[in-house]
């Protein structure tokens, strides 16, 4: 006997299928997509319930997000020290810090609150915004002259300590990369990628780890992606211990998880045989709502930060040129390895000399051992040039562009990293497209607030926090946007035959709004409300 059909009725549908791109009901069985149209298609089935709680909604597929680490679920159980006000998985505003003053009191309140001899951990804190001033340890000493005190930074790339976390991990006077210090030599406390930040967790504890094996932190990160229309979500960098991976599958089992995850298993630390190996164990618990295969690769670090490595003529304000995290020809070989598996590598690059070393590690294995579709991914790839551009669609590259970031750090772009003209060109989603590169764009949650339609909206309009449209050129058609952070994210996922678009016999998962996004003014899209999800054909709401 035939399980039932639901056919959802909504005031339109848009489906993302050019052979039926807009349409008014969609009938689901199985938690699939069964027909699309109007009555005359969905009635073709037979008997159905029809389910009209979204008549007068808008329908389209549901959001997917292709860069965003799980850990945003987890986060705010420590101090927000952000610059830009935020709000939690539950909705609840938390301000910003507006001034590293204000920033150290945040600091000394949560202090107060802990008990002895635990560390304080607080994130992102982005001096950026605040000239030239950098946190030392002066600043966080008056937070405790005891107790270890972590500041990450909004980037994740790069934190600031106080001198009980330099004592204890003897960065003090460790000779390596990433641990600023001043005209005499002292450390500031600044410690900048991972082979500096690695020492400071190595003494005082990861946080990230203990948090992300306890199930609510998944919970509240999914309630957030239902928030914001999200069903499918990418845990990009993650270490994957094992209570972690137990703590995946155990939610992803449950019969309402509101999400669909996909973690990418962070690579440096592990020889490119244990990565593969590893990889090939944690498939063995996929499931519909969860699944490992993807690799993580991180080149160099945060343009922000100033530890994003650039080609000439380098940062605007002199500054050295940022670090490596895994060098060009370490790339060359562990990527290869992976590829020459079959696995497809998602690469961090920030900086465009950081893109050019990829495309040209992604070139070099294709040369090595040929391949078709192997969707190699670079990540953010901000400043990547037409030349770029146009390599990376002759060698089957998808790029995931942070659009964000033209918001949220556009300003000091142009004035403290990279200089104005590079700074027009910013996440470059116009000359993507032009150049034929198939295009996803993301939040990276939690270093920007995961919310698809506002990514989608900087990459529309591309207005910074001050006010003013930088590169008005790389401005992209609303159409185009949706496609990104729906189809085009999921084909850079390799899921584009199951999610992604609404079409007969993919996973019935749909992102419900309060309007039409491609009626509203451009400038309108990211007010526009998201009411709820469908994942698998079961309806959601965030309050659930």
């Amino acid at each position: 006997m035939a399980s039932p059909i639901t056919v959802y009725r909504a005031r339109r549908i848009i489906t993302m299928d050019p052979s039926c791109p807009s349409a008014t009901h969609v009938a689901v069985r199985d938690g699939r997509i069964l027909a699309v149209g109007g009555t005359a298609e969905t009635g073709a089935w037979g008997p159905a319930t029809t389910d009209d709680r979204y008549a007068d909604h808008v329908l389209m597929p549901g959001l997917v997000e292709g860069h965003s680490h799980a850990w945003e679920g987890g986060v705010w159980t420590f101090a927000y020290a952000g610059y830009f006000d935020r709000h939690d998985p539950e909705g609840r505003r938390w301000p910003g810090c507006d001034s590293i003053e204000a920033t150290v009191a945040r600091l000394a309140e949560a202090e107060r609150a802990l008990p002895p001899g635990e560390t304080l951990f607080a994130w992102g804190f982005d001096p950026i915004y605040f000239g030239d001033a950098r946190v030392t340890t002066a600043e966080l000493d008056r937070v405790s002259a005891t107790r270890p005190v972590v500041l990450l930074h909004s980037n994740g790339h790069v934190m600031n300590v106080n001198t009980p976390v330099l004592e204890r991990s003897g960065l003090i006077d460790a000779n390596i990369d990433g641990v600023l210090r001043d005209a005499a030599g002292r450390a500031t406390g600044e410690l900048r990628e991972m082979a500096a930040k690695y020492m400071a967790f190595k003494a005082v504890g990861n946080p990230q780890h203990g948090i992300m094996a306890q199930g609510d932190s998944l919970h509240r990160f999914a309630r957030l992606a239902c928030r914001v229309g999200v069903t499918t979500a990418t845990d990009l960098f993650a270490d994957l211990p094992d209570p972690v991976v137990a703590a995946y599958v155990a939610a992803t089992r449950e019969a309402h998880f509101p999400l669909r995850l996909l973690p990418a298993l962070n690579a440096q630390g592990l020889t490119a045989a244990e990565g593969i190996a590893r990889i090939a164990r944690l498939r063995a618990q996929n499931n519909d709502r969860l699944r490992f295969g993807l690799v993580k690769l991180m080149t160099d670090g945060s343009i922000q930060g100033f530890s994003g490595r650039l080609k000439w003529p380098g940062y605007i304000g002199g500054q050295p040129n940022g670090i490596w995290n895994i060098g060009p020809d370490e790339l060359f070989e562990t990527l290869h390895a992976y590829h020459a598996a079959g696995l497809q590598c998602h690469i961090h690059t920030n900086g465009d000399e950081a893109s050019e070393v990829a495309i040209e590690a992604v070139e070099a294995a294709l040369a090595r051992s040929p391949r078709w579709d192997h969707r190699h991914t670079l990540q953010h790839c901000q400043m990547a040039d037409a030349a770029q551009f146009r390599r990376m669609a002759r060698l089957g590259i998808c790029a995931n562009l942070f659009a964000n970031h033209i918001y949220y750090w556009g300003e000091e772009h142009a004035a403290r990293t990279m200089g104005p003209d590079k700074a027009r060109r910013l996440d470059a989603c116009a000359t993507a497209l032009r150049e034929g590169v198939a295009l996803a764009m993301h939040s990276d949650a939690p270093v920007t607030p995961m919310a698809p339609l506002f990514t989608a909206w900087c990459a529309v309009n591309r207005i910074t926090a001050g006010g003013r449209v930088l590169g008005p050129e790389e401005r992209i058609p609303v159409a185009a946007a949706l496609r990104a952070i729906t189809l085009g994210a999921a084909y850079t996922l390799k899921l584009d035959g199951e999610i992604g678009s609404i079409e007969v016999g993919k996973r019935a998962d749909f992102c419900i709004l309060g309007q039409d996004p491609e009626a509203v003014a451009p400038e309108a899209l990211k007010d526009v409300p998201v009411k709820g999800t469908v994942v698998g054909g079961i309806p959601h709401t965030a309050d659930r």
